[in-house]
């Protein structure tokens, strides 16, 4: 088979008509050239071209495989200019699966600004409700990194985006409103009034389940959904009181009701099993500058 260098010196030497000019532009010596193109016309067993006192011409069979020949060495520089652009992270593709309630706030506006920075970059985003079915995506490498509240279970490698609090949420006038001298609730004050719950097996539900257990007690969820975003505009409606990260408020602090103590999840970046590219690092280091949602 053809090497790409001795197809790369048929073009230089048909582009420049002689080998003394083409080994010139590329750096080499004409009888370096010579000895190449003679390789490669015995291995198509044919002569590609004409020696003449001034110069060369291409014979039938050079004019019949100088295109292809062209477009070989062509591919190989796109290759190569790809390749590097990937590595310096102005050019590729970066997978990103973020827990939907994350998006917004977190993940969306550095994606605003990689549209600036890196516009030749594609970012593919996959969204997931569930901190574990997001965990499995990225470890079977089907992202390049996730962003998420820590998951159980995860060995892989996490990075510490921030710290996220999580809060009450109560319609106008409800008795959780100012009903402390700090404006503050408890897990157990909660508990007293009906509850705006999400879908059994989601996460946070586990997490807010077992603290009212430990404070002795069980939320009256009266209305469900999957989405902690939907529970805040349940609860603003008056359907009950949502639990939730502030990352689901919408960057509106209406009804909002902070605890004492205070309540909190770690919101973590994952990386499969080994590590991130060139364009994953970038996206991770600009999620970290970032940092977690902050109350409004």
């Amino acid at each position: 088979m053809p090497t790409l260098r001795a197809l790369e010196l048929l073009v230089a030497v048909l582009d420049h008509g002689s080998l003394t000019e083409a080994a010139r532009r590329l750096h080499t010596t004409p009888s370096a050239i010579s000895h190449q193109l003679a390789a490669l016309e015995r291995e198509l067993r044919t002569p590609l071209l004409h020696r003449l006192p001034r110069g060369v011409q291409a014979t039938a069979a050079g004019r019949a495989v100088e295109a292809d020949a062209r477009r070989a060495v062509e591919a190989a520089a796109a290759v190569t200019r790809v390749g590097r652009a990937v590595a310096a992270g102005t050019a590729g593709r970066v997978r990103v699966a973020c827990g939907e309630v994350l998006t917004a706030p977190l993940v969306a506006p550095v994606l605003a600004r990689w549209r600036h920075e890196h516009p030749d970059v594609v970012v593919e985003l996959a969204e997931f409700a569930s901190a574990d079915a997001l965990a499995a995506h990225v470890e079977a490498g089907d992202a390049d990194l996730g962003v998420i509240p820590r998951p159980r279970g995860w060995t892989g490698d996490v990075h510490l985006v921030g710290h996220e609090e999580v809060v009450a949420v109560v319609p106008p006038g409800h008795p959780l409103a100012g009903a402390t001298p700090t404006g503050t609730t408890t897990v157990a004050g909660v508990a007293a009034h009906p509850v705006v719950g999400l879908t059994p097996g989601n996460g946070l539900d586990r997490w807010l389940t077992g603290l009212a257990a430990d404070a002795g007690t069980a939320f009256d969820v009266v209305v469900r959904t999957r989405s902690a975003s939907t529970a805040v505009h349940l609860a603003r409606a008056g359907a009950g009181v949502a639990v939730v990260p502030v990352s689901a408020l919408g960057g509106d602090g209406t009804g909002v009701v902070r605890f004492d103590p205070p309540l909190g999840r770690d919101v973590v970046a994952l990386l499969p099993t080994g590590g991130a590219d060139a364009l994953a690092g970038q996206f991770l280091r600009d999620l970290l500058a970032r940092g977690a949602p902050q109350l409004p």
